[in-house]
């Protein structure tokens, strides 16, 4: 992830991947068939890991919406805390491996669900425009952080705010669900 993170995927070679895994070259060649095969499984791994934290994190929490708010901003936050986290997922989060966990994981379902609920008023083929939307502005929240514009708990609840006004809930209910006082996510391991 860190050599991804400073170098990006066409740039990080054999040598600098052994040296940072502290192996042979000899190793990297057997197992690893191409550097942007291991580059996407590193993005995908990171998106699955990221939204089982947040999975956690909706522990006794039924609301959709208020979900989503949970996961933006712990995704913002934990760009703070983890600025090389934030790089590599602020570089490569709209990638093919990262878009594609994300569309088979639950920030979609979250989506769908709220769509089939109720709670969120786009349409059902709105759905892949929306992502997106939740994608890119979540992406860009945790850049104003890592550059220093924004405090993460600012940017993340205007984030979170914004994108449940799209979806279409009161500006009151979304600024309250986006300030509501965050759950405990688990640590990365």
């Amino acid at each position: 992830m860190k050599l991804f993170a400073e170098q990006g995927v066409t740039r990080v070679n054999v040598s600098e991947l052994a040296a940072a895994a502290e192996v042979a070259r000899g190793t990297i060649y057997s197992n690893v068939p191409n550097i942007e095969g291991l580059f996407e499984e590193v993005a995908a791994q990171l998106v699955r890991e990221m939204v089982d934290r947040v999975m956690v994190a909706f522990a006794g929490i039924d609301d959709v919406a208020h979900q989503l708010s949970i996961g933006v901003r712990l995704y913002v936050r934990r760009a703070h805390e983890e600025p090389l986290w934030g790089r590599f997922m602020s570089r490569f989060g709209l990638g093919a491996a990262t878009l594609q966990a994300v569309l088979t994981t639950d920030p979609a379902a979250n989506l769908q669900i709220g769509i089939e609920n109720g709670r969120y008023r786009i349409q059902p083929d709105q759905l892949h425009a929306m992502l997106g939307m939740l994608i890119g502005s979540t992406l860009a929240a945790m850049v104003a952080v890592l550059e220093g514009h924004k405090t993460w708990r600012e940017v993340g609840s205007d984030t979170a705010e914004l994108l449940l006004v799209a979806l279409g809930l009161r500006r009151s209910e979304a600024h309250r669900l986006a300030r509501l006082p965050l759950p405990s996510a688990p640590a990365t391991a």
